[in-house]
């Protein structure tokens, strides 16, 4: 078993439904147990600005499932809630991230753990640190110290 966390992200056609619902398909993955969930966050896009505003939060999962094999049945649930990948960092109706998949370090064509840019995302981090105060992202250190780094804005939490 490990112990995975999973980053939610939406910004189009009612946000912060998408994001409560898949917090809750993800108790139903197979072999893959929802332990706890953030609280929901506003923060604004990266990337191109000439979109709304985000609503992400951070997930918290015990699974048996190999990282790539969970990483295939979250793109699953974002088929099923209407992704389209049109537009690099552009507006989705649901983006879901392996951010950490236990201690271990992933880097392959088809999936990098740590999540590539954890280092650089406060609206991550955030509730990261909200479910885990004390969270350490292999190969980069404490959570709390990648935060302090950061020069922009925190999200607000809603």
């Amino acid at each position: 078993m490990a112990i995975a966390y999973i980053g939610l992200g939406s910004n189009l056609d009612d946000p912060e439904a998408h994001v409560q619902a898949a917090l809750d398909e993800l108790g139903d993955i197979p072999q893959t147990r929802l332990l706890n969930k953030s609280s929901l966050y506003r923060s604004a896009p990266v990337g191109p600005q000439d979109q709304p505003d985000f609503i992400n939060a951070v997930a918290q999962v015990e699974t048996s499932m190999q990282a790539d094999v969970l990483l295939g049945r979250l793109l699953e649930i974002e088929d099923r809630h209407g992704r389209h990948r049109t537009r690099h960092w552009g507006p989705r109706t649901l983006d879901l991230d392996l951010l950490l998949y236990g201690n271990m370090i992933i880097n392959n064509e088809n999936l990098t753990v740590p999540h590539p840019h954890i280092a650089l995302r406060s609206f991550v981090l955030c509730p990261l640190l909200e479910l885990e105060p004390l969270i350490e992202v292999p190969g980069l250190g404490p959570a709390r110290a990648l935060l302090e780094k950061l020069d922009g804005g925190l999200p607000v939490r809603i």
